[in-house]
């Protein structure tokens, strides 16, 4: 069993890899919708706010985010920002920036680029600030995409991203990569244990530093965000992630019969709703130096 644990984060990483390079469309059809409207508000708003407030502290001339998805960090940025700084959006999905495009009023200081962080479209030394929440752990070689990274800033120009901490310490994705194994015991889904794979300080730092990165420094913040509906939540985990793409490939589970199952493990671990869960980041924030 063991052995096919392995396989199968093998296989789901291999997917995720694929999706941030383009080479698989996993946020297509309905999943950025699910995303954004189920996940969005409980799993990303919580850090979206604070790595915006951090970025905002450093009062940049402009600003570049990487991996911007369906625009949650975008529009919180947007708000912590000065007016007149400018800010770039960007991400490798375009369902995912129309769903980003859509959070912005006409006439507000923000451009949007289909873009890929590991071969940015924008020229050397041109921006004062990047900004990526949990895309790093997708990058399919650390260092190059943190050297790309570097190419663009500005002399001084500062690098803010997150990525999660251990599946451990975020229970919730514990549960989930769980509820999947159970329900597909001789094939197990492995797409949750991605993103919680990337989460050791020593090795990012590492591979900053690598990158021609200096002054780097860590944060480590806990959120406990609140949970009104088991249900929502549990389609969100299932149908606006890449374990949908996991499900449909299987083919010997309904969709929603697994929403129903994660339903019932996420009562069953923190109780009948209203309730929360608590949601552990990574904040790092480095220099190009100059």
């Amino acid at each position: 069993m063991t052995g096919q644990k392995d396989d199968a984060s093998r296989q789901a990483a291999g997917a995720a890899t694929g999706a941030a390079t383009g080479q698989a469309g996993i946020f297509a059809g309905s999943v950025p919708e699910h995303y954004d409207r189920d996940l969005g508000p409980i799993l990303f708003a919580g850090h979206a706010a604070d790595i915006a407030r951090r970025a905002a502290a450093l009062k940049p001339g402009n600003v570049l985010e990487l991996a911007a998805g369906t625009g949650i960090v975008s529009r919180k940025l947007r708000d912590a920002l000065a007016p007149a700084t400018a800010l770039l959006v960007s991400d490798l999905s375009p369902p995912m920036l129309a769903i980003a495009k859509t959070k912005f009023k006409p006439g507000e200081t923000v451009e949007f680029h289909q873009a890929d962080a590991m071969a940015l479209p924008f020229e050397a030394a041109s921006v004062d600030q990047i900004v990526c929440q949990f895309g790093a752990m997708y990058f399919p070689d650390k260092v190059a995409a943190y050297t790309e990274s570097r190419r663009v800033l500005r002399d001084g120009g500062s690098l803010v991203f997150n990525v999660w901490g251990t599946l451990e310490r975020n229970p919730c994705a514990e549960m989930a990569q769980a509820t999947a194994e159970a329900i597909y015991p001789d094939d197990p889904p492995g797409f949750f244990r991605v993103p919680y794979a990337y989460s050791d300080p020593v090795q990012i730092r590492a591979e900053l530093e690598a990158a021609g990165f200096a002054e780097i420094s860590l944060d480590t913040v806990g959120i406990d965000a609140k949970v009104a509906d088991w249900a929502l939540l549990a389609r969100g985990l299932v149908l606006g992630s890449p374990l949908i793409e996991e499900v449909r490939a299987r083919g010997t589970v309904a969709e929603e019969a697994v929403v129903e199952r994660f339903t019932l493990a996420l009562r069953q671990r923190f109780g009948a709703e209203p309730g929360q869960i608590p949601l552990e980041a990574h904040v790092f924030s480095a220099r190009k130096p100059g």
